[in-house]
C-alpha cells in the first residue's frame, strides 16, 4: 500500500494541465490528439458561427429569469459548488427556484423532476449531482433531461417557479438567458488552451466573450494552513480580462459521517483514511484532506462520474480494512456508493470575497448600488 502524493497529477492533469510549457517531443508524441481537436474545433466554431450569426436562434421563456452556470474546461473547475452556492443564496432571498441539468451519466432518457422533500429517484435515472442537489437544496426543484428548453417551460408554467439555474449550460445555446457565469479556477486557467480530446476546452478562449460574468476561484480556503496551490502567477485568460468578476474561495466546512451526522472539519484530524474518488481532478480532492489533517495512506482514484462496481468497492473495503484505514470520498461520489458501503463524506462550501454586488445583480436580486 503506497501512500499518495496529493500534488501527484493523474496522467490526464499532465496532458491537460501540464506545470511548465510542453516540449517539442511531448507536442510531437501529441500530434495525432492535436488534429483530432482541430476537427472538433471546427465544428464547435461552426456551430457557434450560425448562433453569433443568428441562423439558428435560442428560445426565450419570458417570466423567467435564466441564469446559465457553465464552464470552458471539462470537468474540475468547481461548478457544483458554485450552483448550490447560488440556489442555496436564491431560496434565502425568498426565490422560487429551479435547477435545469441535464444529468450527465444517467441511464434513463425520460424527463424526471422533483425536491429533495420527495423520494428520489435512483443515480442510474437521474445521475449523481441532480440527486447531490437534491439532497443539499431540498427546496429546490430539479429538472432532469436533455430538453431543457422543456424543462423552462415546465419550471414556469406547471411549478410557477421564477428563476431557474441553468447547470453546465454554457454551451447549451438553445436556451436564452439573462445572465452566463463562467466558473474558472485560477490555479489551472484554461489549462494548455488545447480543445479536446488534446486539451480540457470544450470551446476556444474567445467564447468566454459570451459571458456575462466570471465567477473565480481562488486556491485556498480561509484559514487553512496548506501552502497555496497558486502562489505561482494567476493563469486567469486574458479573453476575461474586461468581465465583472466574483472572487471566492472554497473549502471543507464539515464531514458527513456514515449515519449521515454532520460534524466539524476538525473530527477526522490525526486520523488515517483511505481516500475514495471519481473525479476530473482528484489531486484536489486530496488536498482537502490534508488540510483537514487527516493522513492520506491509501487511495482509489477513478475517472470522473465513475459508477463503482462490486468487485472495486469489496476491493477498498478490504484495503480499508487491512490497513485500519476509514474511507473518505466526496458528496458528490458518495450519491454513487450503495445503501451500506461505508464512508465519510467532505462537504465543501464557499466563500465569496469579492464581487458579492456582481453577483446579486446577475441573480436579480434587491441591494445593488444605483449606478450599476
Amino acid at each position: 500500500m503506497s501512500t499518495p502524493a496529493p500534488e501527484a497529477p493523474t496522467a490526464i492533469e499532465r496532458v491537460f494541465y501540464p506545470p511548465m510549457p510542453e516540449r517539442w517531443g511531448w507536442r510531437a508524441l501529441l500530434s495525432p490528439l492535436t488534429v483530432v481537436s482541430w476537427a472538433y474545433a471546427s465544428a464547435v466554431r461552426l456551430r457557434g458561427a450560425l448562433y453569433d450569426w443568428g441562423m439558428l436562434q435560442p428560445e426565450r421563456v419570458e417570466g423567467l429569469r435564466i441564469v446559465s452556470v457553465g464552464n470552458l474546461n471539462v470537468g474540475g473547475t468547481g461548478k457544483t459548488p458554485a450552483v448550490l452556492h447560488l440556489a442555496d443564496l436564491l431560496v434565502r432571498e425568498g426565490r422560487k427556484v429551479g435547477i435545469l441539468t441535464r444529468g450527465y451519466g444517467r441511464r434513463s432518457q425520460e424527463p424526471l423532476t422533483f425536491t429533495g422533500q420527495e423520494p428520489l429517484p435512483s443515480v442510474e435515472e437521474a445521475g449523481d449531482e441532480p440527486l447531490l442537489l437534491a439532497r443539499r437544496c431540498p427546496s429546490v426543484r430539479l429538472f432532469v433531461g436533455a430538453d431543457r428548453v422543456s424543462s423552462a417551460y415546465r419550471a414556469r408554467d406547471e411549478f410557477g417557479l421564477d428563476t431557474v439555474l441553468l447547470d453546465d449550460g454554457f454551451q447549451h445555446r438553445r436556451l436564452a438567458r439573462d445572465e452566463d457565469l463562467i466558473v474558472l479556477d485560477e490555479a489551472v486557467g484554461l489549462g494548455n488552451g488545447h480543445m479536446l480530446p488534446r486539451g480540457p476546452l470544450r470551446e476556444p478562449a474567445s467564447s468566454l466573450r459570451r459571458a456575462t460574468l466570471l465567477w473565480v476561484r481562488t486556491s485556498t480556503w480561509a484559514g487553512s494552513d496548506v501552502p497555496a496551490l497558486a502562489a505561482t502567477p494567476s493563469r486567469l485568460p486574458a479573453e476575461g480580462a474586461g468581465l465583472p468578476r466574483v472572487l471566492t474561495r472554497y473549502g471543507p466546512t464539515a464531514w458527513v459521517d456514515p449515519s449521515g451526522g454532520v460534524l466539524p472539519p476538525e473530527a477526522l484530524k490525526g486520523q488515517r483514511v483511505l481516500a475514495l474518488a471519481g473525479l476530473a481532478r482528484p489531486g484536489g480532492f486530496l488536498k482537502t484532506l490534508t488540510s483537514l489533517g487527516v493522513e492520506v495512506e491509501d487511495a482509489a482514484l477513478f475517472a470522473d462520474h465513475h459508477r463503482f462496481t462490486q468487485e472495486e468497492l469489496r476491493d477498498v473495503a478490504a484495503r480499508a480494512a487491512q490497513g485500519g484505514l476509514r474511507v473518505v470520498t466526496t458528496e458528490k461520489d458518495a450519491v454513487r456508493l450503495p445503501p451500506g458501503f461505508e464512508a465519510w463524506r467532505v462537504r465543501l462550501g464557499v466563500e465569496v470575497l469579492e464581487g458579492e454586488v456582481w453577483l446579486r445583480k446577475a441573480l436579480g436580486l434587491a441591494g445593488v448600488p444605483h449606478g450599476l
